[in-house]
């Protein structure tokens, strides 16, 4: 998975053509800790999308630019648009759903 900066955050997710899944995150959230095996399982099973993370404690411009109030957050953008947002820890197989709606 990629780590998601100010400086890379364009290159890696606007202008990526395919579904792009962000997940916004932090050390100290347990639901994200929670999240964070299944979300890396995801990104090694499903080779059509791809899977990048933001960490919100080093990333503040990027969570205040995309309005992130609770976290985790999973951001799903395709040809540089956001087409859905997931707030909360959700099951494996619930994202996998979610995800394979929109790739």
């Amino acid at each position: 998975m990629t780590n998601l900066t100010m400086d890379n955050f364009e290159a890696e997710v606007l202008n990526e053509k395919k579904l792009t899944v962000v997940d916004f995150w932090a050390t100290w959230c347990g639901p994200c800790m929670m999240l964070k095996p299944l979300i890396e399982a995801l990104s090694e099973e499903m080779t059509n999308v791809k899977f990048c993370k933001v960490n919100v404690d080093e990333e503040q411009e990027l969570s205040m630019q995309f309005r992130i109030e609770s976290i985790p957050t999973l951001l799903f953008v395709k040809d540089g648009k956001i087409v859905h947002k997931l707030v909360g820890f959700r099951s494996k197989e619930e994202l996998r759903r979610e995800i394979e709606a929109r790739a």
